[in-house]
């Protein structure tokens, strides 16, 4: 979508490659692509020993340049007569690559991709990530013009869908036919906010045909102020947001606010440029606002400790790669912290860079807690502030202006002014301390050879950045001797023109599809190095980036464009055929169903339930969790206490997040414990997660509460069978939006009358299993009987339970 220049050292790099077409092939094989296909093989099992590290590479080989590689192991051409082939080949292990003892081998399936190449003349290409993305040409239509459909939303979102099916016209698959309109709104809603749709706005849905009802319900959702609290779950893997420390004793720290910044930041679109600026530097901005001291929290996340006997400089060396590793994957999807103690073995990072880019933190204020730390919880982190909710803040100006008024009035209201005093107290009272980033005078940052924090022999480092992608001093226009910041850093990362910005788009474009597809185009999201997975379809990827940048780093305008896409907007399905040929659907031929979040399967069962509080923001919540589970946690011992009240019916994303201990069910359900970054997180399919959400007390009473629910909208007789079938379909309307099928029905039913005897005949277990905690209570219609409520909170348990209920449409 793009055309600019780029850093001379990205076209210097290009220029050691060979660029010839990969158009020989065997009839009915796809064009070879050096990336895609070649470059994955030699980075596995070659570049370790023959790649970018100089200091360590083998017999002086160096496979991932070209003219290297033509010199010593590759014939162009023949592969018959090329090095590079007979040593994969030789049986002799002392001769024989990869070398036996590393457990590696080539494939016959890879040997066969190697040889095509050399045969074509071995043409190597500059390194896909490195390169700026450029103007997309987009293909002819393929299949049908999505853009023909009576309700398609708009030519940009064709875009997306001529690109995705001119790669699918190459394979046998064809695209998968529109979801039905349940799927598409219940896929919608859960992907944008989080939450299930109701019945109603299901059936509103179905009923409206009007070509604007699709584009109109993506509008709504992606203004809601739940759209912040769903992206947001995203963001705080990403930067590894947690509620503690993380090492030794893993104490509670003050850093709350920043979430909520990131909630409100992401709900007022704030372009993706500033929200990272702010984050990156915000101390550094002019005059930085209370917001922007609070997005420099971001500096402040990683694991700190300030245990008894520490060695400072080992810490500071532990919090400084920390930082690269997570600067570099969050904003360059790369593994920079391969380089603390060598040159990275797959990409041309060195270890220079990594103690350049650590030398831009070297400002961060954080040695104090190596001093004045505390066993409290919460610990001390300084340098902190005092802060309020936006909310809070916006309403404490208006109050003092009030109060002002009142003052300042020769008739004030005494009475008057008493009330507006209260509620500024109670506002007041409401503060919370968080971290900020305040900077210091910079600490010296050395080289450390092999990584050791003992050894300093090394050079003194500056800030800044890999050397093969630009000069930061050049970069800034700094004046000799001045040393580049982390402003100057966040800048680089979004300049289009002479930063790396097309790059950075590239990264988060790639982000936004798999969190609306379920996979990235490039599968490795955190990784876009050599080991790697290359994208699948380069020009969408670019395409996308381009839409990023070209709206001024509007998340929500390119969410929009990917959502209102005909290739979001299919079935999900996944046949033998479909299994055999695109087992990731990696072309997109339909959509992806797969489990829903950790919190979002918590938010939604509490929403069917209509348990959930939708307040905006505030302090970590701490929910149910079994007695004992901190038992091993010290300095000082852990006596766990829930919260009460609607508190313990807040939104995942404000879950507290203890690093050593995650709450067992988002443990369960695969959420991560943000000691790193997460860009993509697993997903299971475990007894483990049954054994969890049937009883984790919070699905226990969100199960009671819905029962209750169900039995109160079922406006029915009491006794009758048309009675059970019609709360049974109020049962599914509320959880998947349908009603029931009538295997559903009757085997619902069995259950129903199986525990109506059960709990009819054993008093006992059913007052035990209608007990809740003294400060929750159940709206039981009064009319059922104790052993009904049980017997349907059983009920209520399976049907929240099915896979429907808690996978993605």
């Amino acid at each position: 979508m793009i055309a600019t220049p780029f850093p001379v050292q990205i076209l210097a790099l290009a220029a050691t490659v060979v660029w010839m077409p990969l158009g020989v092939t065997v009839a009915g094989e796809r064009p070879l692509s050096f990336n895609r296909d070649v470059r994955p093989i030699l980075s596995d099992k070659c570049f370790f020993c023959h790649g970018p590290d100089d200091t360590h590479r083998a017999a002086d080989l160096r496979l991932d340049r070209s003219e290297a590689a033509y010199e010593v192991a590759i014939e162009p051409g023949d592969a018959d007569e090329s090095e590079l082939i007979a040593r994969i080949l030789d049986p002799d292990p002392d001769v024989q690559m990869p070398p036996p003892d590393t457990g590696k081998r080539v494939t016959e399936a890879e040997l066969a991709v190697l040889r095509r190449w050399i045969d074509a003349g071995a043409p190597y290409e500059a390194y896909w990530a490195y390169v700026k993305p450029d103007r997309v040409a987009v293909p002819e239509a393929a299949f049908n013009d999505p853009r023909s459909r009576p309700d398609a939303v708009d030519a940009d979102a064709g875009v997306i869908d001529r690109l995705v099916r001119a790669e699918l016209s190459r394979s046998p698959l064809p695209p998968a036919p529109r979801a039905s309109r349940r799927d598409q709104l219940r896929r919608l809603h859960y992907d944008l906010t989080g939450l299930p749709p109701s019945y109603d706005q299901i059936a509103d849905f179905i009923a409206d045909q009007r070509p604007d009802a699709y584009g109109r319900r993506v509008d709504a959702l992606l203004a809601s102020p739940q759209f912040g609290e769903r992206f947001a779950q995203y963001w705080l893997d990403l930067v590894r947001f947690a509620d503690t420390v993380g090492y030794h004793g893993d104490q509670v720290h003050n850093i709350a606010p920043y979430r909520d910044y990131v909630i409100d930041a992401i709900n007022d679109n704030m372009p993706l440029d500033r929200f990272s600026r702010e984050q990156l530097a915000g101390d550094l901005l002019q005059n930085p606002t209370i917001e922007q001291q609070i997005a420099s929290g971001y500096n402040r996340l990683l694991q700190t400790t300030h245990e008894g006997g520490l060695q400072p400089k080992e810490y500071l060396a532990i919090y400084a790669a920390d930082r690269v590793r997570n600067v570099s994957a969050v904003w360059m999807a790369a593994t920079m912290g391969c380089a603390q103690c060598h040159d990275h073995k797959y990409d041309p990072y060195t270890a220079k860079d990594f103690y350049s880019l650590a030398a831009f933190f070297a400002d961060v204020d954080e040695e104090k807690h190596f001093t004045n730390g505390t066993n409290a919880l919460p610990t001390r982190r300084e340098p902190e502030i005092d802060v309020l909710g936006r909310t809070d803040r916006l309403r404490l100006a208006d109050l003092d202006a009030e109060i002002r008024a009142v003052r300042s009035a020769p008739d004030s209201d005494p009475e008057r002014l008493k009330s507006l005093e209260k509620e500024r107290d109670a506002i007041l009272a409401r503060k919370q301390r968080t971290m900020i980033t305040k900077a210091v005078e910079p600490r010296i940052v050395r080289f450390l050879p092999r990584g050791n924090w003992l050894d300093d022999s090394g050079d003194v480092m500056q800030p800044a950045v890999p050397e093969f992608l630009g000069d930061i001093a050049a970069f800034a226009g700094l004046p000799e001797g001045q040393r580049a910041t982390r402003l100057d850093l966040a800048n680089w990362l979004f300049d289009v023109d002479r930063g790396i910005g097309g790059l950075t788009a590239r990264v988060f474009a790639n982000r936004l599809w798999y969190l609306y597809s379920g996979r990235g185009i490039s599968p490795t999201l955190g990784d876009f190095g050599g080991q790697g997975r290359p994208p699948t379809n380069p020009d969408l990827l670019d395409h996308l980036a381009g839409v990023l940048i070209q709206t001024g780093w509007d998340l929500k305008a390119t969410v929009r464009q990917i959502v209102t896409s005909e290739t979001y907007r299919q079935r999900v399905v996944m046949n033998d055929a479909r299994r055999t040929q695109d087992p990731y659907n990696d072309l997109a031929a339909s959509q992806s169903g797969h489990r829903l979040p950790a919190e979002t399967v918590r938010d939604a069962v509490l929403e069917m339930s209509g348990l959930l509080d939708h307040q905006v923001g505030g302090r970590s919540v701490r929910p149910y969790q079994p007695e004992g589970y901190y038992r091993h946690l010290n300095f000082p011992r852990r006596i766990y206490s829930h919260d009460r009240g609607r508190m313990l019916w807040r939104r995942g994303v404000y879950t507290h997040w203890q690093r050593q201990f995650l709450h067992p069910t988002l443990k369960a359900l695969d959420a991560p414990s943000r000691e790193e970054c997460t860009a993509v997180r697993p997903r299971s399919n475990t007894p483990l997660e049954a054994l969890a959400l049937l009883n984790d007390p919070t699905f226990v009473i969100a199960a009671k509460a819905f029962a209750a629910r169900v039995l109160r909208e079922s406006k029915t007789e009491e006794s009758s069978s048309a009675a059970i079938e019609t709360r049974i379909d109020t049962a599914m309307r509320l959880a998947i939006g349908r009603d029931a099928s009538d295997l559903e029905r009757e085997t619902l039913a069995r259950l129903l009358e199986s525990e109506i005897g059960r709990f009819e005949n054993d008093p006992a277990a059913r007052e035990a299993f209608l007990a809740t905690p003294n400060d929750v209570a159940i709206a039981w219609p009064a009319e059922a009987s104790d052993a009904e409520r049980a017997a349907w909170s059983s009920v209520a348990r399976a049907v929240l339970n099915l896979h429907e209920t808690l996978y993605r449409p």
